[in-house]
């Protein structure tokens, strides 16, 4: 485990000195990773940095308000809206790696933009350690790693917990006081509920993919996965009153892991699944069915895309 008073030393140390008299803009996205990011660098160059928060369209459920609340005492928090944007890029793909790289694409332009409106010359993100492997060994290409274009409009990028594991995360987050909320959140994937959406991304697909996460995340919360999650696979038929429907099937997924390397299916009981799978068919005229995946990390990763 990193010593996290020193840890957090060396590190305001480093950032303070990669910037210099420079300005920067760090991606923040509301979970442990980046937020931990944005409170290291806020620490080491104050007014220099320009926090921003994109809202892609792809969140959970009052993601926007949460953000705007916890990171309030940040005069320079951006908020951007690009929900339409990311949309219009992402329809008709339908490729897992192809909406990664077209995510970290947008993602980043989103950045450059704001990073010219404030003059910044670099851009800081809450990349660690298993989204270096993961994107390296090709497992899957993370929107801040792999998902990255070849050509990015910034002097250097800052990654303070590049090093670090999820647990470790925490610890310094812990240390640095950041509101539970953030400290202890589920891990929730860069590119949002689009790689919790099997094939191309629609407004539909949305709405049901949000309601069902806020709906996982509610019901498992006493059960303390590392990870739940629900994710919209196809369309299958159903019954719903005196009518045959063709609806959505939703996967419920919940693991139990230290890093996110490798996991385990969490054993939920019977009652709570039962909860969960009547809240979501209700909770959307459109679905038809729900499943529960009871796959390890391997031979299944984590998220379905």
């Amino acid at each position: 485990m990193v010593d996290v008073d020193e840890f957090i030393d060396e590190k305001v140390t480093e950032i303070a000195e990669a910037v210099g008299d420079a300005n920067a803009v760090i991606a923040l996205s509301g979970g442990v990773d980046s937020s931990t990011a944005a409170a290291l660098a806020y620490e080491a160059i104050g007014d220099q940095l320009t926090p921003v928060y994109v809202d892609t369209g792809l969140m959970r459920k009052g993601e926007t308000e949460e953000i705007r609340e916890t990171f309030d005492y940040m005069d320079s928090l951006r908020i951007v809206d690009a929900r339409e944007r990311f949309l219009d890029e992402l329809e008709g793909v339908t490729d897992p790696e192809e909406k990664r790289h077209v995510i970290g694409e947008q993602f980043i332009r989103e950045f450059e933009t704001v990073a010219r409106d404030v003059d910044a010359d670099y851009l800081v993100q809450g990349t660690i350690y298993p989204d270096r492997i993961e994107s390296e060994g090709t497992i899957k290409s993370h929107h801040n790693v792999g998902g990255l274009p070849e050509v990015v409009d910034f002097e250097g990028i800052v990654e303070p917990m590049r090093d670090l594991y999820k647990d470790e995360v925490r610890e310094v987050a812990r240390a640095l006081d950041l509101d539970e909320l953030v400290s202890e959140r589920m891990p929730f994937p860069g590119p949002g509920l689009a790689v919790r959406i099997i094939g191309e991304v629609t407004e539909e697909k949305l709405d049901v993919a949000r309601m069902a996460n806020h709906v996982v995340e509610e019901e498992l919360a006493e059960h303390e996965p590392w990870q739940a999650l629900a994710a919209v696979l196809g369309k299958a038929t159903g019954v719903k009153g005196d009518n045959r429907v063709h609806g959505w099937v939703v996967a419920v997924r919940s693991v139990e892991s230290r890093d996110g390397m490798t996991a385990r299916a969490q054993e939920v009981d019977w009652d709570t699944l039962q909860r969960i799978q009547s809240r979501i068919t209700a909770g959307h005229d459109n679905v038809s069915r729900v499943v529960y995946d009871v796959t390890h990390k391997p031979p299944a990763t984590i998220e379905y895309e």
